[in-house]
């Protein structure tokens, strides 16, 4: 399959230097960029079909963490927002489970696409994980599943929605609660989102949109699924340098599993 039939290349011209110039400059200045209907209705298709004919594989976990993913610290109360607790439910399906002939895999690994990515992102080079489960993933939230507030431990993270829920399943986010780079960790607007006082900003994608985030500052969720329509989202996972694995203990949460 060439990229041609994967992207639409004439609403989206991911090598021309003046609409990656302006991905870029939007993406800089909001921390967030959607770009709906980047992948064709017939290659997302197929990627959905490959990820249910594989449902048998998920790895289904629940678990409870705070918003920092990180251990409780003992110098906070419980209920501080450096310690406040969420859930988050949902399955997994790694890399290694993935067709090599999956369009998926294709976009991933396609030079243009990743040139794409690095001008956007504004790094130099990406790289795939060394470890054989976390490159691609396709996460499944079914009914009553959800991913809890949190920030993320790297500084950008690229999706795509492959079958969108028909009923909540809603990408929430809260732009600049912290300064990682500063320590400074935003207590006080973690707590009023966490209680609900504060407005979000929301994401409703269809099947094929792409989206880039910056999550390390930004604190998001994918509010609880309420149909019955399972929410299906690749994640395409890259690394600025070569050769680096995703942790032994991360592996075994996310995956249940090392290789």
């Amino acid at each position: 399959m060439d990229l041609k039939d994967i992207i639409d290349l004439d609403t989206f011209p991911i090598d021309d230097a003046g609409f990656r110039a302006a991905c870029r400059q939007e993406f800089d200045d909001t921390g967030v960029f959607v770009m709906e209907g980047f992948v064709r209705k017939d290659a997302i298709e197929a990627v959905r079909d490959e990820g249910l004919a594989n449902k048998d594989k998920v790895f289904k976990s629940a678990k409870q963490h705070n918003v920092y993913l990180t251990q409780a610290d003992e110098a906070f109360a419980d209920d501080h927002a450096r310690n406040r607790l969420v859930t988050s439910s949902k399955g997994c399906i790694t890399d290694d489970l993935m067709p090599q002939s999956s369009a998926l895999r294709t976009l991933y690994n396609a030079p243009a696409f990743r040139s794409f990515l690095c001008e956007v992102l504004g790094e130099e080079e990406l790289h795939e994980y060394a470890d054989p489960l976390s490159s691609i993933n396709l996460h499944f939230a079914d009914k009553g599943e959800e991913l809890g507030w949190h920030f993320d431990n790297s500084s950008f993270a690229i999706t795509l929605m492959i079958q969108a829920p028909v009923k909540g399943g809603t990408f929430e986010y809260v732009n600049a609660v912290r300064d990682f780079a500063s320590g400074e960790m935003g207590f006080d607007q973690v707590d009023a989102i966490l209680d609900g006082e504060t407005p979000v900003e929301t994401i409703n994608a269809q099947a094929g949109t792409l989206v880039f985030l910056r999550g390390r500052n930004s604190i998001h969720r994918v509010a609880p699924n309420e149909g019955d329509v399972t929410r299906i989202l690749a994640v395409l996972a890259y690394n600025a340098e070569p050769g680096i694995e995703l942790s032994e203990a991360a592996r075994m949460t996310f995956y249940g599993r090392l290789n």
